[in-house]
């Protein structure tokens, strides 16, 4: 055995996102009062400079619609409003559900400690660190996306504004974010500390995506991972003897029969829990991410600063990425546990005795319903629910440049 789980390792990685968040996701970390205390002093104050901003872009929404701004005005912060709302809505789904995650990670790190303790072949242990290596590649591609997102987003208002001191002399504070504050911005002594502040907000809202994310990957990675090793197990639990009569239940294969059987009821337990911790999150998730990449296209669209069409890109592409890997890695949940049903049949049931078919049987009928990750019921998560959104999002495209064209 390992001196740290494969799962440790990958939640060492995130870990650090959480502690930006104030969420605790370590079950024997930070229990008493005092650290649970500071944890949510953090998350209280990145709430409050996130919805703080987003309260006056709302009001500003109002302000121009008021005002009679131009279309492209008043979409401009659409798609940043609607992100964070969605990360809002993680996060807060997170805290509501961390001792769930707790017992998540505690019924992994089990399953992980069981497999170890077995005599494991070396195809199996190729297998889980595959996995791990996926996983991590997935984590670093995702970040450098992110990231990139965050500087062009941070980064476009200072190059308009050398860009506009170029052409015209005047120097105009620009923002990233079109927020209405209650004292004026365009003063060199207020504009440097407003400017800092919003960059904080975007960054505190794409780390509250995509930490709860990447916990899920991470989740849905390592159960899927221990549905293939118990498929494997499944396949080679009868020996083959060479022998045409029917191996009998002796003690050793029926321990090794038990052994599998509670190894799938605590990985069907265990996708039971995913599904309750990010079930109702998934389904805002999924009622927003058509919105944020209609209105984040329309912004490419439309808008003629390449520095600001460049951030809108980056936009863009994080989004449709979010939203692709967290369909990806749903259905990669759900294939893999009803690959069990595959694993029974390829195992060699017709060399047991009648009692033991009938098991394999019953164990072939479970594995044929999958373990479904759902928003809330309404859709699976899954590459077809993907195909969906993306189909959605090209019909509000369509919807919004029509009336773009018929207000010009």
């Amino acid at each position: 055995m390992p001196e740290e789980l494969f799962l440790d390792r990958s939640i060492k990685k995130i870990e650090s996102y959480f502690r930006w968040m104030g969420i605790n996701i370590r079950s024997g970390d930070n229990n008493n009062k005092k650290d649970v205390f500071k944890i949510r002093c953090i998350y209280f104050i990145n709430f409050v400079l996130l919805n703080t901003d987003v309260l006056g872009a709302i009001f500003w929404f109002r302000s121009g619609l008021e005002q009679g701004k131009t279309f492209t005005e008043v979409t401009y912060n659409a798609p940043c409003l609607t992100f964070s709302f969605l990360a809002n809505f993680k996060m807060l789904s997170l805290i509501f559900y961390e001792k769930t995650v707790h017992e998540l990670i505690a019924a992994l790190q089990k399953l992980e400690i069981k497999h170890f303790l077995r005599q494991n072949c070396a195809e199996e242990l190729k297998m889980l660190k595959d996995e791990k290596n996926f996983l991590h590649a997935v984590f670093k591609g995702s970040k450098i996306v992110n990231y990139a997102s965050i500087l062009t987003f941070g980064c476009s208002p200072l190059v308009l504004i050398a860009s506009n001191y170029y052409k015209t002399g005047r120097m105009d504070y620009l923002l990233p974010l079109i927020v209405l504050y209650p004292f004026d911005v365009d003063n060199i002594t207020v504009w440097p500390i407003i400017y800092v502040r919003q960059i904080w907000s975007v960054i505190t809202a794409v780390i509250g995506v995509c930490a709860t994310d990447y916990l899920f990957y991470t989740f849905c990675v390592y159960i899927s991972t221990q549905f293939r090793l118990l498929g494997h197990s499944i396949e080679r639990v009868v020996p083959n003897n060479g022998l045409s009569v029917r191996t009998r239940l002796n003690g050793n294969l029926r321990m090794k029969f038990v052994e599998n059987l509670k190894w799938h009821q605590e990985l069907i337990r265990a996708a039971s829990l995913l599904e309750q911790i990010y079930t109702k999150s998934t389904l805002y998730n999924f009622v927003t991410s058509s919105v944020i990449i209609c209105l984040t296209g329309f912004n490419v669209a439309v808008v003629e600063d390449f520095a600001v069409i460049l951030s809108f890109l980056f936009f863009l592409f994080m989004s449709l990425l979010q939203i692709i890997l967290l369909c990806f890695f749903g259905d990669k949940l759900m294939k893999s546990s009803t690959n069990i049903s595959d694993a029974v049949y390829n195992s060699k049931w017709y060399l047991t005795e009648k009692n033991v078919g009938k098991v394999l049987l019953m164990v072939q009928i479970r594995s044929q319903r999958a373990c479904r990750l759902t928003a809330y019921g309404f859709a699976e998560v899954n590459l077809r629910a993907f195909m969906k959104i993306l189909s959605t999002a090209w019909s509000y495209f369509a919807l919004l440049q029509s009336l773009y064209s018929s207000h010009e």
